[in-house]
């Protein structure tokens, strides 16, 4: 491998980025959710960028401005920049690469059904693939989630491929949120770059050089340092979210309210209030993986990491116990019962289905009996191909029809604006579980539900569960729902 030189810089404060302001040509290699986000990101700095994908068919649409998966404000974003001639799609990554100064590696890295383990495959592959279209120095930069050592393995393939190739090859792990994720990156609290080289800090530089004016950090390390940054913070944030639902266990049996508790931890200021929501769990398409591939490189290096180990079975344990809420609100046994289901993505604001807290819970009513029926604004497409014998409805009302119990699983915004005396006059037996802990559990108690929640011990009520189809003198109230981060 060439490279112009091997100069370590390392920062842990701010980094001044400046000059003229160049815009350069880019590859992005993958039209996933992280390649898709980054190359239209790019491009809307004023990158020029060709976003590559194997799959004819996802080209296709894209090039028409269709995107595969949702995720608010990015529609909006590619067609604005394919219109501006500065983002277009293509398969062939030869001819991409021979024109690009900076490559993006943005392709999966699921974890392995076997072991774990992070599944390298389209990341090697994409790698040899990128190292025939090699022609003046190049940067390749990871940005799928890899495990410590890719960056190793990624020179390797390309130098044996290419011994007469120029490049440096860069850690930059994402942080995107699902449902935030454009304005994420575009505005990110921390950018990290991982690279012993000063022509490719030199590069990189020049690719965020559209945060110069930002309060964004931008943080150089060592290769390796960079990609274990990212296992690690996904990591701790799990482990919060874990501890979390522990302490919510324990408020249930003391008599104490979890959000009061979260509350007073998030105003110390060494602890913070992000990611002390209590709930059925985590789950999507970053944590779950990348705790169990942070564990088997753990364990590869004779490394216990006790914590994550139980923040995984803490969380599996979770999803499931959800179930037993659902049959307590209903007397304690769900045979026979309907369940409406309200929200099936692991989050708001996107269609991923990816480890929801939904599928663990839907599959252990079933078992006991329980009759579902469910309503997502945008998953049950996808939802539809991974559970059986579930009733999809229209909208959350028709979902409600003749239901025993309404659970609330994903904070959706549309189900702040519920009608509740219009979900009470469908409805079987008025009893509410809400397993995020944001609806007005007074609005709820004044139209007559029983209302279960997470990490709060069970009030009382005063009340009958017969059909109602009024309330005199209560007028229609909206479920209000406090947001939260996580």
């Amino acid at each position: 491998m060439k490279t112009e030189d091997r100069n370590i810089r390392r920062t842990d404060g701010s980094v001044a980025l400046g000059g003229d302001r160049k815009s350069l040509t880019i590859t992005v290699v993958g039209a996933g959710y992280v390649g898709l986000v980054t190359a239209a990101c790019l491009a809307e700095w004023g990158h020029r960028v060709v976003c590559i994908d194997a799959d004819t068919s996802k080209i296709a649409a894209l090039k028409v401005g269709k995107i595969h998966f949702y995720e608010p404000d990015l529609s909006e974003l590619v067609l604005s920049n394919v219109s501006a001639g500065r983002l277009t799609f293509d398969t062939a990554i030869e001819r991409a690469v021979s024109q690009s100064e900076v490559v993006f590696l943005a392709v999966g890295t699921p974890a392995r059904a076997s072991d774990g383990h992070a599944d390298m495959s389209q990341v090697y592959s994409a790698a040899r693939d990128v190292a025939r279209g090699l022609r003046d120095f190049t940067v390749i930069v990871t940005k799928s989630t890899v495990p410590v050592g890719t960056g190793d393995e990624i020179e390797r393939i390309v130098s044996r491929a290419r011994p007469d190739a120029s490049f440096s090859v860069v850690s930059n792990p994402e942080f995107l949120r699902e449902g935030t994720a454009v304005s994420d990156f575009l505005n990110p609290d921390r950018v990290v770059i991982g690279t012993s080289s000063q022509s490719a800090i030199n590069l990189m530089t020049m690719v965020y050089d559209r945060l110069s004016q930002s309060r964004t950090r931008i943080v150089f390390a060592e290769r390796r340092t960079a990609e274990l940054i990212k296992y690690a913070a996904n990591a701790f944030l799990a482990t919060r979210i874990s501890f979390i639902n522990e302490i919510a266990d324990l408020c249930e049996r003391v008599g104490a309210d979890v959000k009061d508790v979260a509350l007073g931890m998030g105003l110390d200021s060494r602890i913070g209030n992000s990611f002390l929501a209590a709930g059925p769990g985590y789950g999507g398409s970053c944590f779950p993986k990348d705790t169990l591939a942070l564990l088997r490189t753990a364990q590869e290096h004779g490394v216990p990491l006790r914590l994550v180990e139980e923040t995984v079975t803490v969380n599996e344990a979770r999803k499931r116990r959800m179930a037993l809420k659902v049959a307590d609100a209903v007397g304690g046994d769900v045979f026979g019962k309907t369940v409406a289901v309200l929200g099936l993505t692991f989050k708001a604001n996107t269609d991923d289905m990816r480890d929801t807290p939904a599928i663990p819970l839907i599959e252990s009513l079933q078992r006991a009996g329980a009759i579902v029926r469910a309503y997502d604004p945008k998953g049950m497409e996808k939802a539809a191909g991974m559970i059986a014998d579930v009733e999809f409805c229209a909208d959350a009302y028709s979902c409600a029809s003749g239901a025993d119990v309404a659970v609330l699983v994903t904070d959706w915004p549309e189900f702040l604006t519920l009608d509740l005396t219009r979900v009470a006059s469908v409805m079987r037996s008025r009893n509410f579980v809400d397993l995020r802990n944001v609806c007005d559990h007074a609005a709820l108690e004044r139209h007559g539900y029983a209302v279960h929640v997470v990490g709060r011990p069970q009030r009382p009520t005063h009340h009958t569960n017969d059909l109602i189809t009024s309330l005199p003198g209560t007028p229609n109230t909206e479920i209000g729902m406090s947001r939260d981060n996580n």
